[in-house]
């Protein structure tokens, strides 16, 4: 199979067009936001602080995680919506890498807040700049090897039914309904891999974050304040993005609109929140 067809959105041509206009105008925002927010922390000397730090890394997450798939969906609403077989697998590659890159900076940043809201007087001693580097690399790691995972396990796979993708981009679960053999394993893979990651690391921050609020219920200094306010922001983000790629990766796909939807939402949508949350 060389190429597969992208359905797309919506069809209806008048709503087609203020989708256009509506998209192309979130993605300028995400691009100018978080780039704006990464060249500002890399350019002050007094953010040198390991929360700005990994603030910076989620920007620019956030800035190429959004490209791989708001170009190419903003472009299929006016045109023909085809994409090359080898193009798909590329875009299902990176999607992953960014996707699960941006699962473990939540973690760590969530880390970060917590070791820096219970023991601040060790703060700088726990997460030093080497900490800190390695903390990113992690995730840049960890991200690379989920991703080879789906995508390795993907390519393998036989596509000869027609090659109508009912996605709005290349994502296993829409490629596993192409696929002309049997997709139990693969499918328990891909929920184990991305579900369970997803479900796994929200626990995870829930946990953290109540311990942080905890924390600071009896505090109320400006300092603790700050904390808490900075906190509340990244639970609303970590809420919205985790609780889109659990409902995504780990229920049975009955409509592909809703999950369409879901999946514009927290490719496109949820990478704006971070400039308009931490420049607000």
């Amino acid at each position: 199979m060389k190429e597969f067809i992208l359905h797309g959105l919506m069809q209806d041509e008048t709503v087609t067009k203020v989708c256009f206009f509506l998209f192309s105008v979130i993605y300028a925002t995400i691009i100018f936001g978080n780039l704006l927010i990464f060249i500002t922390i890399k350019a002050s000397e007094q953010l040198e602080f390991p929360m700005y730090s990994f603030l910076s890394y989620l920007s620019f997450v956030d800035i190429s995680y959004s490209t791989v798939t708001a170009p190419k969906f903003i472009y299929d609403l006016l045109v023909e919506k085809t994409i090359p077989f080898v193009g798909c697998i590329v875009q299902l590659f990176v999607v992953h890498f960014f996707g699960c890159t941006k699962i473990f900076l939540f973690t760590v940043m969530a880390y970060d807040c917590c070791i820096a809201v219970c023991k601040p007087l060790h703060h700088t001693n726990i997460i030093s700049k080497h900490v800190c580097g390695w903390l990113v690399a992690a995730s840049w790691v960890g991200g690379l090897v989920h991703s080879l995972v789906q995508t390795l396990f993907t390519i393998q796979l036989p596509f000869c039914r027609p090659n109508e993708n009912e996605h709005c981009f290349c994502d296993v679960h829409a490629l596993l309904k192409l696929a002309c053999t049997d997709t139990y394993i693969v499918g328990a893979i891909v929920v184990a891999n991305s579900g369970l990651i997803s479900l796994s690391f929200f626990i995870v921050l829930v946990v953290s974050y109540v311990v942080i609020l905890v924390s600071l219920r009896t505090r109320f200094s400006e300092g603790h304040l700050k904390a808490l306010s900075t906190c509340t922001s990244h639970i609303t983000v970590v809420i919205l993005f985790f609780g889109l790629c659990i409902f995504i990766y780990m229920h049975s796909s009955t409509t592909f609109t809703v999950d369409n939807m879901v999946s514009v939402f927290y490719t496109i949508i949820t990478p704006i929140l971070n400039p308009l949350i931490h420049t607000l």
